[in-house]
């Protein structure tokens, strides 16, 4: 009988990010604040190198509030066209946060 061995946890390697570099920017979409007034949920983009472990204890440290729940959703560059030359955007990280039902982050 073979015993099946859980993996060690996952280590990133690479430097340590700070917070104000995990966290790039809020987004602000029409989609976005449906979320942050409805579901208690905000959107941020984020450095691509960040895990989920550490955008939440960025958010929890830069905005004092206490996070629930991280979505991730690596965001493919699409092609864009300039007069005649074709370009791409560089590829990017959203995060959907999720805060518990007492906190809220007001970007206004």
């Amino acid at each position: 009988m073979v015993t099946l061995r859980r993996p060690p946890q996952y280590t990133r390697s690479g430097p340590k990010l700070e917070p104000y570099q995990v966290v790039l920017r809020p987004l602000i979409t029409e989609k976005a604040t449906h979320y942050a007034e409805r579901q208690n949920a905000y959107t941020f983009e984020v450095n691509s190198m960040a895990t989920k472990t550490e955008i939440k204890e960025a958010i929890e440290e830069l905005f004092e509030v206490k996070v629930v729940d991280v979505r991730t959703q690596n965001r493919r560059g699409t092609t864009r066209r300039f007069r005649l030359k074709v370009g791409r955007t560089r590829n990017w990280k959203k995060a959907i946060v999720k805060l518990g039902e007492e906190h809220r982050i007001d970007f206004y």
